[in-house]
């Protein structure tokens, strides 16, 4: 696939649960080798979406194709890393246990384990039990133990809730080299200033796709350098072309209310670590 390519091409996708829809008709593509960010208030369908794309969330209608294959396709399942807020790795044991170990259900060896633990600049804790690790420490346990598996399409639940500012700022470096290399990432966040490390934005609504642009088209339609503001601006002029009251969560805003849903499963038969 060239990195011109779309890793991810949805349309028309249709969720419902429990009678009531969670998506409706979303259309969009996310491109390959780049990093794409997923935005909206909470209960907006983020998590629903990124769980249709891992192939692990019944579609009503629609079709979501990832890497060229119907998403929940087997052959995705070596090419997938998933990552969702909760860590789920072994506090018993180390982190180069725990990474190994991931890397052995894709056929991977210890120097891949080493190279996945260098990328989020854990090779000095490789004998510390993961019990004995710092929240961000942790995070990035999980993170690593989705990237040994190297795979072609990383989607990121909130990976940076909680983390001090300067860990935060490290690891959207090394997403950006991960997109430089030919990864392509899906990021969930709900701290705004983290849409300028995105190539693309996917702005989601009440389960709809409010806008797909660029962090720059983003501060020219919402009228605000400030990309916080500036979503606002388009969320509140999408109410008020609705004559809808205003959405709950928008006014104090996005640093503050959004987050993503709380459906956080784990995903089954890829690189999945919650």
């Amino acid at each position: 696939m060239s990195q011109s390519a779309a890793a991810v091409q949805v349309s028309g996708l249709r969720i419902v649960k429990a009678r009531k829809d969670i998506l409706q008709e979303v259309d969009f593509s996310i491109p390959a080798g780049r990093i794409t960010g997923l935005l909206g208030p909470s209960g907006s369908g983020k998590t629903t979406l990124m769980r249709t794309i891992v192939g692990v969330q019944r579609i009503t209608s629609g079709s979501v194709t990832v890497l060229g294959k119907p998403a929940g396709d087997p052959a995705l399942r070596h090419e997938l890393g998933y990552v969702t807020q909760s860590p789920s790795v072994y506090p018993d044991l180390s982190v180069e246990t725990n990474v190994r170990y991931f890397g052995a259900m894709h056929g991977k060896h210890r120097r891949d384990a080493a190279a996945a633990m260098a990328a989020v600049g854990l090779e000095g804790h490789a004998r510390i039990r993961t019990a004995d690790l710092s929240g961000g420490e942790l995070s990035r346990v999980s993170l690593a133990c989705a990237l040994v598996a190297r795979p072609k399409l990383l989607i990121l639940d909130e990976p940076t809730v909680g983390l001090d500012p300067v860990l935060r700022a490290d690891l959207w470096e090394r997403f950006g080299a991960m997109a430089a290399a030919g990864t392509t990432l899906l990021i969930s966040s709900h701290v705004m200033e983290e849409a300028s490390h995105c190539a693309s934005l996917l702005l989601l609504r009440q389960g709809r796709l409010l806008a797909s642009l660029t962090p720059a088209e983003l501060s020219d339609r919402g009228g605000s350098e400030d990309l916080e503001l500036a979503f606002l601006n388009i969320i509140r002029q999408a109410e008020a072309d609705e004559g809808t009251p205003p959405s709950p969560g928008t006014t104090p805003g996005l640093g503050t209310a959004p987050h993503l849903g709380a459906d956080n499963l784990p995903a089954a038969g890829m690189t999945v670590t919650e």
